[in-house]
C-alpha cells in the first residue's frame, strides 16, 4: 500500500453525534472501526490522564484499520506535574504499554504548559534525548516567550530541530476571532491558549491542532492558510498531522472534511467515500 502524503484525524474517535454522520451506513462495527474507515488517524488525549489497560490496548489494535495511526499524548505526570524531572520510568512505562499498536503508532506529543518557562529548556533537552528512535515525536509550548523572533523561541526551535522533534502548531485564531456568549464557546476559551500562531517545520512531520467557532464557516480564511502550508510541507518531503476541533467537537469530521476539499486531489491516500459515510483521505 502506498503511504498517504499526510494524516488527519479529530480529537477523539467517538461522539454521540457522529452517529447520524460519521458512523451512518456503518451499522455493526465498532466506534474505532468506523472511525478508522473515514480517518487516518486519532489525536488520543486520554493517555494524558492515564495509561489505559493491556486489554484496550489489545482492543484498539484489533479494531483499527492496518494503515490507521494513533497519536497519543504524552501523560500529564510527566509533562505537568514533573515537568519532565526524573520521569525516566514513567516515560518507560507509556512507551511498553503502548508497545503492542507496534507500527499503529503514530506521533507522540509532549504538551507542555504555560509555566513552561525558556528557563526549562535544558529539562526539554534531558527529556528527549531520553526518546527511543522508530517513532515520530512532537512538542507543543504555550509559555509567551516561545512565540515571535526572540532568543527562547530560536532556542526551542534549534533544540527540536536537532532531536528531529516536531513543533505543534495550534491555531486557535478563528475561535477567538469570532466571540459568543454560549456556553460551548465560553468553556473552550477557558480551555483552549490565546497565542499567536508559529507554523514552523522543525522536523519531517509538522503537526496541526486546529479549533474553529460553533459555526465552522467563520474558520474559512484560516483553512485556506493551512492549505498552503500544508501543500509546502508535503512539497518539501514532510508529512503533516492534522487534527480538526471544534468547541464540541460535534462538527469536527465536517471540519475536517471542509479542509480535505480545499486541500484538493492529487495527493496520494485521498479517498472518495461513498456518502453518508464522510470523504476523508490518508486510508487505503
Amino acid at each position: 500500500m502506498t503511504p498517504p502524503d499526510y494524516y488527519i484525524g479529530l480529537p477523539q474517535w467517538s461522539h454521540p453525534a457522529w452517529h447520524d454522520t460519521l458512523f451512518a451506513g456503518q451499522q455493526g462495527l465498532s466506534e474505532l472501526k468506523g472511525y478508522s474507515n473515514c480517518f487516518n488517524t486519532v489525536e488520543g488525549n486520554t493517555t494524558f490522564y492515564g495509561l489505559p489497560s493491556p486489554e484496550a490496548v489489545e482492543r484498539w489494535r484489533a479494531e483499527s484499520g492496518n494503515q490507521f495511526r494513533f497519536s497519543f499524548k504524552f501523560p500529564g505526570e510527566i509533562s505537568h506535574k514533573r515537568a519532565l524531572s526524573g520521569v525516566d520510568e514513567l516515560l518507560l512505562d507509556f512507551l511498553k504499554r503502548l508497545a503492542p499498536l507496534e507500527h499503529k503508532l503514530g506521533m507522540l506529543w509532549l504538551q507542555l504548559p504555560a509555566a513552561f518557562s525558556p528557563q526549562h529548556l535544558p529539562a526539554l533537552a534531558h527529556f528527549l534525548a531520553l526518546l527511543p528512535a522508530g517513532f515520530s515525536y512532537a512538542v507543543e509550548v504555550r509559555h509567551p516567550e516561545f512565540f515571535g523572533s526572540g532568543p527562547a523561541d530560536r532556542q526551542l526551535t534549534e533544540l527540536l530541530a536537532a532531536n528531529g522533534v516536531n513543533r505543534v502548531s495550534f491555531d486557535t485564531r478563528s475561535l477567538f476571532s469570532h466571540p459568543s456568549s454560549d456556553p460551548v464557546t465560553q468553556e473552550a476559551f477557558k480551555a483552549k491558549p490565546r497565542l499567536p500562531l508559529r507554523p514552523v517545520a522543525t522536523a519531517g512531520a509538522p503537526m496541526l491542532r486546529f479549533i474553529s467557532p460553533l459555526d465552522r464557516s467563520l474558520a474559512e480564511q484560516e483553512l485556506g492558510f493551512w492549505v498552503q502550508c500544508v501543500t509546502k510541507w508535503i512539497g518539501q518531503g514532510r508529512k503533516p498531522w492534522l487534527f480538526f476541533h471544534t468547541p464540541d467537537n460535534a462538527e469536527a469530521p465536517l471540519l475536517a472534511k471542509r479542509f480535505v476539499e480545499l486541500l484538493g486531489e492529487g495527493y496520494r491516500g485521498l479517498v472518495d467515500w461513498p456518502e453518508p459515510k464522510l470523504v476523508q483521505t490518508g486510508l487505503f
